[in-house]
């Protein structure tokens, strides 16, 4: 399913995001479809960061996105380090007017809005050990099947 103006809310935004990080995150997530990855959003890792994005190809690649805002949301998170052990590639999507040199260079770059993206610098790769490959992508496909029951059934109440 594609986000559309009236899903996204349902299928991204849990109160916590602002209008400017759901529209990047609409967007960037459209450009890793067209890249051949499905996503997932808000997906609780092991070590109990929630990446903002998370996506897998049918190669097993595992890409994490983290949406930045502003630049205040840039400086006041710090965490973004964290989420490389779980990733192949990690990538920062931020808007357009976003100002990039601030990012670190060794990070590959999402520019998006909410119509899509575009990956302007790719993400130097890291691959993940089989084992933590294995927990990942088995955390991603039981997170998104419990999803698709919790739209399929509502009244289940459904939670991570």
């Amino acid at each position: 399913m594609i986000d559309t103006p009236d899903s996204i809310a349902t299928l991204v935004d849990d109160g916590r995001q602002s209008e400017a990080a759901l529209a990047i995150a609409r967007g960037a997530s459209r450009c890793l479809l067209a890249h051949g990855f499905a996503r997932l959003t808000e997906l609780t890792l092991a070590n109990g960061r929630r990446a903002d994005l998370i996506a897998l190809n049918n190669k097993g690649v595992i890409i994490i996105a983290e949406v930045k805002s502003s630049l205040a949301d840039f400086r006041a998170d710090q965490k973004w380090p964290e989420y490389r052990d779980y990733c192949d590639r990690f990538y920062f999507a931020v808007a357009p007017d976003f100002p990039v040199d601030v990012l670190p260079p060794d990070t590959g770059l999402i520019l998006a809005d909410r119509y899509g993206g575009e990956i302007v610098r790719a993400a130097p790769e890291h691959k993940l050990a089989g084992a933590r490959r294995k927990e990942v992508t088995q955390r991603f496909a039981r997170i998104a099947a419990l999803r698709l029951q919790g739209i399929a059934d509502p009244e289940l109440g459904l939670r991570e």
